[in-house]
């Protein structure tokens, strides 16, 4: 009784300090004080923990060069982290408890199902939400507190589309979906005006479901059609887990995918299997192209990181840091209400990933595309496709 007592004092308590949150504290706390938070939203557990962590160490690279130079308005910044395993609903109430704790603003989720879920929250309570990676359909539409930093699904499938057909003379596909991930049925509806406009026929279509293990079925089904590869718009360790049942089936097609593939479990999970699977990214370490900027970038992650190259999501991460760095010095304040608008009206902002400008809609228009191929238990620049041409 005592014990049930104290759960709902600590309710009401939490229910209290968000609805202050809802009314502004969070322009207070970033008025006041000698340091301006902002929060990491991803998952450092679970299924998709490698988009979290790579986000978050982007971030940490950010911040420590921003404080290193003097910080923001003369204060430092801090990074409150939220781990939500990977969890949509506990998602939600990581996202609450960072606005209590007086963010001015939330980077990420890297998804897109995760940030839909989350972002009405941010937006009620005025916080500006910097996604690193939520490239689906549906997201700023959510409210004008809402930005993402990465290239979305609806110019990158294309391109990848264009590339398949001009380039690698695929004219059957096969497209597997995952059912009841935002991220893949958006992302499916995306890729199929694409593969009309572009002469490929989809010869098959099956579906499978996000933890899935066994393919065994799915496979066996596919394996009675004739095509050229596969479009799969799921995560990595699915993906890789299918390859490795299509090899042992005797299947020797490869999948084609979106940025959901981004992530190294899908070589070390899938193996030889996984070799010339392809994946979109609206970032690669491509020395020949990249500035001044991303070179010196990508030699920092590289210490900071065994020699390893950084993906996507560590350079939209540390990106996304600056970008609201950027905003804040422009607007001189911290006030999410006042940066907000900076934001909005970014013009040939340059970060590590590309140049960026939005358009009408707040949505960050970049270019290339960039095709990477799994070869050799690694992901290597397969293509750049200049999107605006």
């Amino acid at each position: 009784m005592k014990k049930g007592f104290i759960l709902t004092f600590l309710v009401a308590l939490c229910s209290l300090a968000l609805l202050v949150a809802g009314c502004g504290s969070s322009q207070t706390s970033s008025e006041t004080g000698d340091t301006i938070k902002i929060g990491f939203l991803g998952g450092k557990t679970g299924n998709h923990a490698h988009y979290g962590i790579e986000t978050l160490k982007g971030m940490e690279m950010a911040v420590e060069e921003i404080n290193e130079a003097g910080g923001v308005l003369g204060k430092k910044l801090v990074i409150v982290e939220g781990d939500h395993g990977s969890n949509i609903s506990q998602a939600v109430s990581v996202t609450q408890k960072l606005i209590t704790q007086g963010v001015v603003a939330i980077v990420g989720d890297p998804t897109t199902g995760i940030t839909k879920s989350v972002a009405p929250i941010c937006q009620e309570n005025k916080i500006v939400l910097m996604s690193a990676g939520a490239v689906g359909t549906g997201v700023l539409e959510i409210g004008d507190y809402i930005f993402r930093d990465c290239l979305p699904d609806v110019v990158a499938a294309p391109g990848m589309v264009k590339y398949l057909a001009e380039e690698l003379g695929w004219k059957k596909i096969a497209l597997v979906t995952t059912t009841g991930l935002d991220y893949s049925e958006s992302l499916t509806e995306i890729f199929r005006p694409a593969l009309a406009k572009y002469g490929i026929e989809i010869v098959a279509e099956e579906t499978i479901m996000e933890g899935d293990t066994n393919f065994s079925a799915v496979v066996t089904s596919l394996s009675k059609k004739d095509f050229d590869g596969v479009i799969f718009t799921g995560y990595y360790t699915e993906g890789a887990l299918f390859l490795k049942e299509m090899r042992k089936q005797g299947l020797k097609q490869v999948i084609a995918g979106g940025d959901g593939l981004l992530g190294k479990e899908l070589y070390e999970l899938g193996g030889a299997a996984a070799e010339g699977s392809m994946v979109y990214t609206g970032f690669a370490v491509d020395m020949e192209r990249a500035n001044e900027k991303t070179k010196a970038f990508i030699e920092k992650y590289k210490a900071r990181n065994n020699n390893k190259l950084p993906d996507m999501f560590a350079a939209q991460g540390y990106d996304a840091v600056m970008w609201l760095a950027d905003a804040m010095k422009e607007a001189n304040s911290s006030d999410p209400t006042k940066f907000r608008d900076a934001l909005a009206k970014t013009k040939n902002w340059e970060g590590v990933t590309g140049t960026i400008t939005l358009d009408e809609n707040r949505e960050p228009i970049k270019s290339p595309v960039y095709i990477l191929e799994v070869k050799n238990g690694q992901f290597v620049v397969k293509a750049a496709i200049d999107v605006n041409s």
